[in-house]
């Protein structure tokens, strides 16, 4: 039996029910899943693909890796072979097991920031591998790790990691022959600054070896219920992810992927879907600020990181209280103990709400 912690969110449903007690009923700002419409014409190449009587490829259709590597180098800058691409059912899933789909087990180590999204540290966990949570790879010692995970802009700080950073990151890895994966789910919805990709050339030196980054059109296509996401960079790595991924059945529906050739071949929904959030943002952040709150770091992704200098659990209840549900900073590691992540995903009538609960 592999021993995996506690879901976390078990542990937020007395505050939740406090907060539902509320007589303007509940604010959730905890979970960051999307609230607004799927895009019209995402919806419509759905329908169009229906009839999916036959087997789709778990490689994907090459119209949806030669739209991929059109996004990547259309947006990010980034230079990509679509053979070095492939869809994933949704990024937690390819977060979970791609430490077991690339042969790490037990005696290697899964390397990942000490403030992260929780599935690193499972991936880790079900492929029989040590999990070494690290505020940053100069710290790990002699032993070489099987793979390190970065994340930008990060869950749940908003953190953007500048190119300057992302190259020295880089060329620690390579030098010591380490797979390094960057998620960058968020990497289209930067607030301060601009996201870059490790793809990216000025980073990585126009060389994608040794390097891969994740994707998902869950945020910034309203597509979280589609289970639509991608991977690309190292095309060995990349071969090695589809041999097993073909052997164990990982295949995207073909609607799916349909549906995702028509969003990343529009960027209007996107920027519509940006100045919403945009809009969200700007209003909580001011509201907790004037509460009080001191915000940190932030500058992209769906999420302030805020705190007020005391347990996260009794900002979480305080805010329960006020029918306002957030999440817990500990959800992340042991850093996050002084802090909550506020997620700005709620429509604009419940931000409305929180905003003016939080004003005296």
């Amino acid at each position: 039996m592999i021993a995996l912690p506690d879901f976390p969110w078990d542990r937020l449903e007395p505050y939740k029910a406090t907060a539902q007690r509320h007589p303007g009923g509940i604010v959730d700002l905890s979970v960051g899943t999307p609230v607004d419409p799927t895009p019209e014409i995402v919806r419509r190449a759905l329908t169009e693909a229906s009839d999916a009587h036959g087997y789709p490829l778990t490689y994907g259709s090459a119209e949806l890796r030669e739209a991929v590597a059109a996004w990547l180098r259309r947006r990010l800058g980034v230079h990509a072979d679509p053979a070095a691409v492939l869809p994933a059912i949704g990024t937690k899933e390819l977060v979970a097991w791609l430490p077991t789909l690339l042969g790490v087990g037990p005696g290697d180590r899964v390397v990942f920031p000490a403030l992260a999204y929780p599935t690193y540290d499972v991936g880790a966990r079900l492929a029989g591998a040590s999990s070494v949570p690290a505020d940053g790879l100069l710290t790990l010692g002699p032993a070489t790790p099987a793979l390190v995970w970065i994340n930008t802009p990060g869950n749940p700080t908003g953190q953007v990691l500048p190119a300057e950073h992302l190259r020295k990151v880089v060329s620690w890895a390579r030098e010591r022959g380490v797979l390094l994966v960057s998620d960058e789910c968020y990497i289209e919805l930067g607030w301060t600054t601009e996201p870059v990709s490790i793809l990216h050339p000025d980073v990585c030196g126009g060389s994608h070896e040794g390097l891969l980054a994740l994707h998902s059109l869950s945020k910034r296509s309203n597509m979280a219920g589609y289970r639509a996401g991608f991977v690309a960079g190292d095309p060995s790595v990349v071969k090695r992810l589809l041999e097993v991924r073909k052997h164990a059945g990982m295949i995207m529906p073909g609607p799916v992927q349909a549906a995702m050739v028509a969003a990343l071949g529009d960027d209007a929904h996107v920027a519509e879907q940006r100045e919403r959030y945009s809009r969200r943002r700007t209003a909580l952040k001011a509201a907790f600020e004037a509460y009080g709150f001191r915000i940190d770091h932030s500058e992209a992704s769906l999420y302030l990181w805020a705190t007020r200098d005391e347990p996260c659990w009794d900002t979480a209840a305080h805010l329960a209280s006020l029918g306002i549900l957030v999440a817990p900073g500990d959800f992340y590691g042991a850093a996050g103990s002084h802090h909550v992540r506020i997620a700005f995903t709620a429509t604009d009538e419940r931000v409305a709400a929180a905003v003016t609960r939080l004003t005296p």
